[in-house]
């Protein structure tokens, strides 16, 4: 078993300082839950014990004994497996060959006998994966199973999952949850990092609080309810009320009609203008393949995709953001939202860098750049940064608002918003959803996907559930949730 001791971890990045002299212990056999806003050093700290980064102060204590972390191999030879949020996966390569990849010894491999080792161990924990798919083929959901299975592979005895029933259905985390246990009986100990305080409370054995950068308290879970943990998280916090009023705004923005592509089985639908459609499903059930067409990604074998009253069916993607008023928000922020290594305000002109204010004779205008950026900061209320600090180095709630705030920009009349809340705290969360029904008072359909069923009801004013590629059918999102959960795997009331 590993039983973690932390002391005085320190690290900063330039000004900014992420982890401020964090001491903790994590019991062995346990589920420790950290919670935290976004920003307030969870990663970081996640990214210190996996060997990501080094602390500048501060000593690690595995079994009473003083390690030192410099490499993810190292972090694995001390028994600490992590599954990032964002995950750390050759998309090139075939999931077998990412679960073996950096395993020591294994330059002439037996590999029916390790498919056959690694297969036993899906089978186990129920992951259904399939070992020869491609990980640049697979899902979001799949990726994040092979990334517990490469860590369970590696023999890791502490587990440090982050954000990790993002994709599941109610059933599967329950099953989830009946892993874990059989993980902590069987003498592994868990980090639990989430954003859902159901979970925590349902879920762990111990609570450590971070807020900007320190610990608050670390507490044995009894008698907690999300409202007091909310609380502790980021002081005094009242839950705000969703409110989606009637509208009477008629005009049909969005039509699909028999569309099929890729995974995709003639699905059909229409947005109108004041409407939030819903989609709700398993991740990895055509839910990617269904935005990619739309947006232009990819192409259709058949069907038609109409914008009000304009055939965009075989659009380029370049010219539907050029041409018509549509904001997008990408299921992954780090990869397909954002460029890490440019600051906000050249985030936020990510679509109009060739044009006025923003570009003059092939010259982009610093000072027009500042004036956006400023702007988003002050009404997006995104917090702690610095003069030309980049995207990377924000924290994904801020990484999440810049995106809006591109996004929401000229108030598009279409907005496609995929998975928007994924990995937020809960001020972010409620932040993003009261913009997007903003939008909406103001006449903009939106299609808006998740993986959270909570959220995608409570969102929704038609609820659409895919399964395998099809909508099994447009509902009241006020439908019981066991005919919704049953919808989505794939089930029809007898």
């Amino acid at each position: 078993m590993v039983e973690l001791r932390l002391k005085g971890i320190t690290k900063s990045f330039g000004a900014f300082i992420a982890n401020d002299n964090i001491s903790l212990t994590i019991n062995q056999g346990t589920i420790h839950a950290i919670l935290g806003e976004n920003g307030a050093g969870k990663t970081t700290l996640m990214n210190i014990l996996s060997g990501l980064y080094s602390p500048d102060q501060g000593e690690i204590y595995i079994n009473n004994k003083l390690v030192e972390i410099n490499s993810s191999k190292s972090a694995i030879d001390q028994g600490i497996g992590m599954i990032h949020q964002h995950f750390m996966l050759v998309p090139q390569l075939s999931v077998l060959e990412n679960i073996i990849l950096g395993t020591q010894g294994e330059y002439r491999l037996k590999l029916k006998q390790k498919k056959l080792e690694i297969q036993a161990l899906i089978d186990n924990y129920q992951l259904e994966i399939n070992l020869d798919a491609k990980v640049e083929n697979i899902s979001v959901g799949m990726q994040q199973r092979v990334e517990i299975l490469k860590v369970l592979y590696r023999g890791a005895k502490l587990l440090i999952l982050d954000e990790p029933t993002a994709v599941l259905t109610p059933v599967e985390i329950d099953n989830f949850f009946k892993i874990l246990r059989q993980l902590v009986n069987e003498e592994n100990t868990i980090i639990f990092i989430s954003h859902k305080l159901e979970e925590v409370i349902k879920l762990c054995d111990f609570i450590t609080i971070l807020r900007r950068g320190k610990v608050i308290d670390t507490f044995e879970n009894k008698n907690f309810n999300t409202q007091k943990l909310a609380n502790m998280m980021i002081g005094e916090h009242k839950t705000i009320n969703l409110i989606k009023t009637t509208l009477s705004y008629t005009e049909t923005i969005l039509k699909v009609d028999n569309l099929v592509v890729n995974n995709i089985h003639n699905i059909s639908f229409q947005i109108k203008a004041g409407e939030i459609l819903g989609i709700a499903g398993v991740d990895g059930n055509g839910q990617q393949e269904l935005v990619s067409v739309i947006m232009g990604f990819i192409k259709a074998k058949k069907g038609k995709i109409q914008y009000e009253d304009i055939d965009i069916t075989n659009w380029t993607t370049e010219d539907i953001i050029k041409q018509l008023s549509i904001g997008y928000i990408p299921e992954d922020r780090k990869t397909t939202g954002l460029v890490s290594s440019l600051t906000i305000g050249k985030n936020l002109i990510l679509k109009h860098y060739y044009s006025y204010p923003f570009n003059q004779w092939g010259l982009l205008q610093k000072k027009s750049i500042k004036t956006i950026e400023n702007e988003a900061i002050n009404d997006f209320n995104i917090r702690g940064v610095e003069p030309n600090i980049t995207v990377g180095k924000l924290s994904g709630g801020n990484q999440q608002k810049i995106i809006l705030a591109r996004e929401l920009a000229n108030n598009p009349q279409l907005i496609i918003a995929m998975q928007p809340t994924r990995g937020l705290d809960i001020a972010a969360t409620e932040y993003i959803q009261k913009q997007l029904l903003e939008a909406r008072e103001n006449g903009a359909a939106i299609l808006y996907i998740s993986t959270e069923l909570e959220e995608v009801r409570k969102m929704s004013d038609r609820l659409a559930i895919i399964y395998r590629g099809q909508f099994m059918d447009i509902i009241n999102p006020n439908t019981d949730i066991q005919k919704i959960g049953l919808l989505m795997m794939g089930i029809t009331s007898q």
